[in-house]
């Protein structure tokens, strides 16, 4: 298998490995995405001083405002951070 190959398998086994803990199988809750940026990249949301903006956040991550996260916009999410990281 290729890298991107392995890549791309290693991004769904991530998202499969944190959704459906507090809810549906296929999409990620707002605290499931808290749990995976903590583990996965780090990111303390908790710590977060501007609430208002933790929650823009998660309001504009979810595009299609259904309250949760599938597939798709984690995946506009990993390729954000990504675009932010390559830039550093």
């Amino acid at each position: 298998m290729s890298r991107l190959l392995t890549a791309m398998n290693e991004l769904i086994q991530i998202f499969k490995e944190y959704a459906g803990k507090e809810g549906d199988a296929k999409t990620l809750s707002k605290g499931e995405v808290k749990t995976l940026l903590s583990k996965e990249l780090g990111i303390n949301l908790e710590a977060a001083k501007d609430k208002a903006a933790l929650d823009k956040m998660f309001k504009d991550l979810d595009a299609n405002a259904d309250g949760t996260v599938d597939f798709t916009e984690f995946i506009t999410l990993v390729a954000a951070i990504t675009a932010i990281l390559q830039g550093s």
